[in-house]
């Protein structure tokens, strides 16, 4: 997929981290340590995903920060994922907190559905840090 957009290649390097995440208990835990552990597995995925950014014309100012902000974001999102049915709530509590938080607790989302949106949103912010594309750079 070198030729798609960037948001696509940057996306499904995500989907391939968040369900190898969501496979392994622990696993955000992990990744989100690794860059104190220098590990060479979360290195490669970092500069992978730097070097997907560079290629779309994010500066190199703050292109570590973007990717660093997707990972992050990945790592919270599974990590919510994971703990989302630790416990349940009953139908009486669900319907309290429903009235008392009608914006916050509106329905049952689809967390496909919500992870690709929260990364559309994440694209949209970085896309304002793209320069003038570079014809030598891919």
């Amino acid at each position: 997929m070198p030729d798609a957009p960037w948001e696509q290649r940057v996306g499904a390097q995500l989907e391939a981290l968040r369900q190898s995440l969501r496979a392994r208990t622990g696993a955000p835990a992990l990744l989100a340590a690794s860059p104190a552990l220098l590990s060479p597995a979360a290195l490669a995925l970092m500069e992978r995903l730097q070097r997907t950014l560079d290629a779309a014309g994010v500066a190199p100012a703050e292109r570590a920060v973007a990717a660093d902000t997707l990972l992050s974001y990945v790592t919270g999102f599974v990590l919510q994922e994971q703990s989302d049915s630790a416990t349940p709530v009953d139908a009486e509590r669900a319907a309290d907190l429903a009235a008392r938080y009608p914006l916050t607790v509106a329905g049952d989302p689809d967390p496909d559905a919500m992870f690709g949106t929260s990364l559309r949103l994440l694209y949209a912010g970085i896309a304002t840090l793209i320069r003038a594309p570079d014809p030598t750079r891919r």
